[in-house]
């Protein structure tokens, strides 16, 4: 299974895709704003990280095998979210949203 970075994770779409990354048995490491938001499951650690702090942000996904990002584009600066990726490493990034 893969170690997922899911930065969103207490928010509507991070909180579905939270549950079913542990469903499916990844390992994830959910990051937010409010990390006592973030839903307890299995496989899950919680993590405090801010969108806006591009080497806060690189430090905790560092090591993962993918990221994933559920915060909402008008909440985030897409481009500090990119250079954190690039940052870390980490090969594999996803953004998604909900409509």
């Amino acid at each position: 299974m893969a170690k997922v970075a899911l930065i969103g994770a207490s928010g509507a779409v991070g909180s579905r895709l939270l549950r079913e990354l542990s469903d499916r048995g990844h390992t994830v490491t959910g990051i937010a704003r409010n990390p006592e938001k973030i839903v307890v499951l299995p496989g899950v650690t919680a993590r405090k990280g801010d969108v806006f702090d591009r080497q806060g942000l690189a430090d905790l996904i560092r090591g993962h095998d993918a990221v994933i990002s559920s915060v909402h584009f008008l909440d985030s600066d897409a481009d500090t979210l990119i250079e954190a990726v690039r940052a870390s490493g980490v090969k594999r990034y996803l953004i998604v949203g909900g409509a």
